[in-house]
Parts: structure tokens; C-alpha cells; sequence
């Protein structure tokens, strides 16, 4: 498609605007990295919306160039724990597997297992304007072992009950499909193709 409506995304993960290309590849959207090395924004947000809201702003005054800037911010909330890990999900313990191994050895008497992935996106114009928010969400259960070899973070314990699959055992094309984030980014997409200029 000519011309496609380029946005900046802020954050420090190539793989997540590859996967968002992913998503956008048959609209006039096109996502770009930031040219930016010292992106750290101060995620001190009380929900993902206003986290996701803080690393747009942020990606639009660090970088050099771009008109429109996207960024998201995700995590898992376990009914069990209140809401816990939340908006601290990368923030739970040091490593991938120390977060899962927190989380399991905090679950493990419990017998309330659902929990769901947020995702809350948020788009900002050069002015750090904010022009649009989405959220999406997906609803599973913590299993007790990890499954999979696919996804990141919290995705090997992460069951969608109707597939019996973890987030880290379903195709890409599944994980865009079904995701938190693919669903919120889908209407993101929908939205920008129709808004935007």
C-alpha cells in the first residue's frame, strides 16, 4: 500500500514492532523503533493506561523524528493475589523465570487460578497530545508448570481454557489473534487507518 501512516513505537524491544508489523500488514499503518538508545521512561503510572500514556510522551520528546508515537504497556493480573503482579509485571523479580517462580510459589495453596492479561496502548501526536487509547484483554488461568517454548514473560503459565494452550504454545498468528495486546492494537490500527493523515 503507498504511503503508509508511519508511527514511532516507544519502547526498547525490536521484537514487539516486528510483531506489531505483524498485526498492521494489511493496513496503511507502518511501525517504526525509535532512534533512540536512552529510552527510560519513569513508569510511575497507577494503571497500564497511564503507564502506556507516560512511555508515548516520552517517546515522542527522545526522538528525532516522527508525527505520530505509540506505546503500550501490558501485564498480568491474578485474581488470587488482588490484582498482583499488575502493573509490575516486568518489574515482579529480575528474570523471566524468577517472575513465574515468584508468582507460582505465591499461588501455590490456591485453588482460585483465573487471572487475565491487560494490555492498555496509547497513541500521542508530536505535540505529546494524547489522540487515542485502547485496551485489550484476555482471560485464562495460571496453571502449576510451565508449557511451551513460544511467547515471553508470563506466557508458559498463562492457560486459555477453550484451547487447552498456554500463551507460549499457540502460533504466532494465534498469539496476534487472541492476545491481549493483538486485540488492542487491532482497534488501534482501526482507529489510526480511519482517524489519521
Amino acid at each position: 500500500m503507498e504511503n503508509k501512516i508511519q508511527i514511532v513505537v516507544g519502547t526498547s524491544n525490536p521484537h514487539k514492532v516486528e510483531e506489531f508489523n505483524e498485526i498492521a500488514q494489511n493496513s496503511n499503518i507502518e511501525f517504526i523503533p525509535l532512534d533512540c538508545k536512552n529510552f527510560e521512561p519513569d513508569e510511575n503510572g497507577k494503571t497500564f493506561e497511564e503507564n502506556a500514556e507516560i512511555k508515548a510522551k516520552e517517546a515522542c520528546r527522545v526522538s528525532n523524528f516522527g508525527k505520530y508515537f505509540l506505546a503500550d504497556d501490558s501485564g498480568l493480573c491474578v485474581d488470587f493475589l488482588n490484582g498482583a503482579p499488575g502493573i509490575h509485571s516486568a518489574r515482579y523479580e529480575k528474570t523471566p523465570e524468577r517472575r513465574i517462580n515468584k508468582l507460582l510459589s505465591e499461588m501455590k495453596n490456591s485453588d482460585k487460578r483465573s487471572a487475565h492479561f491487560v494490555c492498555a496502548l496509547c497513541l500521542v501526536d508530536e505535540n505529546g497530545k494524547v489522540l487515542h487509547i485502547e485496551k485489550g484483554k484476555v482471560y485464562g488461568e495460571i496453571i502449576e508448570e510451565t508449557r511451551g517454548n513460544g511467547g515471553f514473560g508470563y506466557d508458559p503459565i498463562f492457560l486459555i481454557k477453550n484451547l487447552n494452550k498456554t500463551m507460549a504454545e499457540l502460533t504466532r498468528h494465534e498469539k496476534n489473534t487472541l492476545s491481549h495486546r493483538g486485540q488492542a492494537l487491532k482497534h488501534m490500527i482501526e482507529w489510526m487507518s480511519n482517524s489519521l493523515n
